[in-house]
């Protein structure tokens, strides 16, 4: 059983696939890349298609993460129904998924920020109108609350094999 994490901010060019590559390599350094699948997405369609900002690939590659695979797209009714865990960056972007998200599946979204264990801020803020130092602070935020989500996922992992 595969437990599926899908990150969402509104135009998948910045918070959204960072935390998707921040992930993917934590995931692949525990092994479970196997048993733990992970997407971004956008809340809008401004940027579909296209790759990461290049402020966003930078700030990423200084500390070591590959944003190469990601690819802008807008989310999807049927990501309601496949992913486990849906982690909105902001307000903003999780009233927009609890709008378009059917009711049954409205408990798998949350605030990214809520796994966070030393940041107290809520959100992770978007970047893209300012400097590169916003990016190196939403790759704090985003090193930091995916920590949390890994504890949870590497958790759940362990209740599948034991089951």
């Amino acid at each position: 059983m595969m437990t599926k994490v899908l990150f969402v901010c509104m135009g998948n060019i910045c918070r959204s696939p960072s935390a998707e590559g921040v992930f993917r390599r934590m995931i692949d350094d525990a092994g479970l890349s196997e048993t733990v699948g992970v997407d971004s997405a956008g809340t809008h369609d401004f940027h579909i298609g296209e790759a990461p900002d290049a402020r966003a690939v930078a700030a990423a590659r200084k500390r070591g993460y590959d944003l190469a695979s990601c690819v802008a797209r807008q989310i999807t009714a049927e990501d309601f129904r496949e992913y486990d865990l849906i982690l909105a960056m902001d307000w903003e972007n999780l009233s927009a998924l609890q709008q378009q998200c059917p009711k049954i599946y409205r408990h798998k979204l949350m605030l990214l920020m809520r796994f966070a264990n030393e940041f107290e801020e809520a959100t992770v803020p978007d970047p893209y109108y300012g400097g590169p130092e916003g990016f190196n602070k939403v790759l704090d935020y985003i090193e930091d609350a995916c920590q949390g989500v890994m504890e949870m996922v590497r958790k759940r992992a362990l209740q599948y094999q034991a089951a």
